[in-house]
């Protein structure tokens, strides 16, 4: 009987710190990029970003927001077979989602998108 009181009050205590952390993190809006997609995207975000004659080129064509191009690089997924994340000076990166893929160049200090590709929208 001892034990299960014992128990009973860690899993209280447990389930109070728990509740106590998650409500702190959401007020700071912690992430944890731990996966290589999401460290990649976190370097591509932070860095200054300059975008390309072509790339100016397809945002106005396609009209494309610059809020679509940071909501791709929250969201998207990275393409390590088609990317080049060892080359020197600046690694090279195909950034891709459901309608759009962008060509990223990331140096030390900016991320210049090199191509925007709009996937054409399949009707099912």
């Amino acid at each position: 009987m001892q034990l299960l009181k014992r128990f009973g009050y860690y899993l209280v205590g447990l389930s109070l710190g728990s509740l106590a952390v998650l409500f702190f993190w959401k007020q700071k809006e912690v992430r944890f990029d731990y996966g290589m997609d999401a460290r990649t995207l976190k370097t591509i975000r932070i860095r200054k970003r300059i975008f390309s004659e072509q790339a100016k080129e397809a945002l106005l064509v396609y009209k494309i927001d610059t809020a679509q191009i940071s909501n791709l690089l929250l969201n998207g997924d990275v393409d390590f077979s088609k990317s080049k994340p060892r080359q020197k000076p600046c690694a090279e990166y195909l950034v891709t989602s459901d309608y759009m893929n962008l060509y990223v160049v990331r140096c030390d200090s900016t991320a210049t998108i090199k191509t925007i590709t709009v996937k054409p929208k399949t009707t099912d």
